[in-house]
């Protein structure tokens, strides 16, 4: 019985300095390891612990990292000694086996965002249209969709609602994380590529993680599913029959959702 783990990178497994919330004495803060450079210096960290239980999870199931991030933004992330043999990109957009992009599944990905959306420069418009000092930097992502950095601070009330309002007449939907907005084809999702993996490897159950909006339809595609008590999906309440919710917040909730992982594999089997 293969058991097929797919969990979001950002904010569920890994933790920039700014997403750790660790509290207490510093003689008691976990060890840490880095798992990101960018720009040759130190972003995203596990703490050992996590670490070495990923190890362990992904020796006895088919591990796959599903991320948001771009091909190029996802290589610089080393999780494990040897990399998974999956990986899900760009929200779904992008299937990597053995580190190199499916064409076929791109392009199957390209036509069904084709056929039910609208198009990315029209997206694009409307972000140059509406935005302000507040917009710090707007980036598209594999010319499949849109990200605007913000500054939270200035950003005006109501701004977001409007921007997800406007989308989702036009067949997309919109993601407030940290200090980026996403805006995504409705039909680009995590869960549609995770159901791709499960088909080829012939997984008999689905388990996830993730912490934002973008993670939903991939959470309620498992069998079983856990989330961060912090994040996009903690601030709006939201919950599912089958999902667990992590005590601790931060960099030790990446450490908890490793361990729930894994026992639920080894229970699997």
């Amino acid at each position: 019985m293969t058991a097929l783990v797919c969990s979001d990178l950002d904010r569920t497994l890994i933790y920039s300095q700014a997403a750790f919330a660790l509290d207490g004495p510093d003689e008691a803060m976990p060890r840490l390891v880095c798992v990101e450079f960018y720009q040759g210096a130190p972003l995203s960290y596990m703490t050992e612990t996590a670490a070495r239980t990923l190890e362990t999870l992904a020796a006895s199931a088919v591990f796959v990292p599903t991320t948001t991030r771009t091909p190029e933004q996802y290589r610089r992330v080393h999780l494990l000694e040897k990399p998974p043999a999956y990986a899900i990109c760009a929200n779904g957009g992008h299937l990597l086996v053995d580190g190199e992009d499916d064409p076929s599944w791109s392009a199957s990905v390209r036509a069904r965002i084709a056929d039910g959306c609208a198009p990315l420069a029209e997206i694009q418009d409307r972000l140059v249209r509406t935005g302000g000092e507040f917009v710090l930097r707007r980036r598209t992502a594999s010319d499949l969709f849109a990200y605007t950095v913000v500054d939270r601070a200035a950003l005006p009330p109501g701004w977001v609602d409007d921007l997800a309002g406007w989308c989702a007449d036009r067949g997309w939907r919109t993601s407030l994380q940290g200090r980026k907005v996403y805006c995504l084809p409705a039909c680009l999702t995590k869960a549609a590529a995770a159901a791709e993996v499960a088909r080829r490897t012939g997984a008999s159950a689905l388990l996830a993680a993730g912490d934002s909006l973008l993670d939903t339809d991939l959470l309620e595609a498992a069998h079983l599913a856990i989330r961060p008590a912090h994040g996009e999906l903690h601030d709006a309440g939201w919950t599912s029959p089958a999902t667990a919710v992590t005590a601790s917040r931060g960099i030790a909730a990446g450490q908890e959702i490793t361990n729930w992982l894994l026992h639920r594999v080894e229970n699997h089997h």
